[in-house]
């Protein structure tokens, strides 16, 4: 129970955190800057935590909970990265590649399916 509770209260600043980017990053909406930085920030929060936070506790409320609420793509890149790195290439180039391809198809799909519901 105190693993879920601290991996809420993570997540619940992590996705405050979020928010907070996305608001400020409005004002220069001409691409998706707050998604961006958002996920490079993410990308080197996560760079930093995983080898300096040792603490179990610590870890699931900074690691899983701020940042994976903050953004799911810092995991994903870790996970990308520490695959590679433990000599799983191929997995990690799937990983890689697999996860953008089909995130942008499963968009492409459910926005057909959203609209269709809306119409």
């Amino acid at each position: 129970m105190r693993s879920v509770l601290l991996v809420a209260l993570g997540g619940a600043v992590g996705a405050v955190a979020r928010y907070g980017v996305g608001l400020w990053a409005v004002r220069f909406e001409v691409a998706p800057w707050g998604t961006w930085i958002v996920n490079a920030v993410g990308c080197l929060l996560i760079g930093i935590a995983i080898p300096a936070v040792r603490d179990d506790g610590a870890r699931l409320a900074l690691v899983v909970g701020v940042l994976g609420a903050f953004t799911t793509f810092s995991t994903y890149s870790a996970d990308t990265v520490l695959l590679w790195e433990a000599g799983h290439r191929g997995l990690a180039v799937a990983n890689a590649a697999g996860s953008v391809i089909v995130g942008v198809v499963f968009v492409v799909i459910g926005l057909a399916v959203g609209r269709s519901l809306s119409a």
